[in-house]
């Protein structure tokens, strides 16, 4: 099984970027803590990172028949990206999103989610070990 991670706008900047909501872990442990898990169930997982709405649509489609699901932060395009919503529906695999913060205890913009309405779930607020148990969901969920 192969489970791809795309993470989007400014996730490179954990540990920097306002640490009273993301944390105090950086990019690389995150990276490292969802290897880990992969490693832990069995799964091969890949990550990438974009801050461009672009490139990560492209990601999104060049995962068609080579991958069995994904997990995806897509940063601020959360709220606004019929772009990145349209290439999700578009490869119809099961996708978890994924938030480090509760984003409905966030600024107003910051509740709706777009790119929602592609996925099979969201998990929110429980910060990078979110990333952890949307792996272990989406694994339950494609084994059936």
């Amino acid at each position: 099984m192969k489970i791809l991670v795309i993470n989007g706008p400014n996730i490179n900047m954990l540990g920097i970027r306002e640490t009273n909501i993301y944390g105090l872990e950086n990019y690389s442990a995150l990276c490292e803590r969802i290897k880990a898990k992969g490693e832990e169930l069995g799964i091969d997982i890949e990550l990438y990172q974009s801050n461009t709405e672009g490139d990560i649509v492209t990601k999104i489609q060049e995962a068609f028949e080579k991958v069995d699901g994904i997990i995806i932060n897509p940063g601020a395009y959360t709220h606004y990206s019929i772009a990145i919503l349209d290439a999700l529906k578009s490869i119809t695999l099961p996708t978890i999103e994924v938030h480090i913060s509760n984003i409905q205890r966030r600024e107003d913009f910051r509740k709706d989610s777009i790119t929602a309405q592609a996925c099979i779930g969201q998990i929110s607020g429980l910060g990078i070990l979110g990333y952890e148990l949307a792996i272990e969901a989406l694994k339950k969920h494609i084994k059936g």
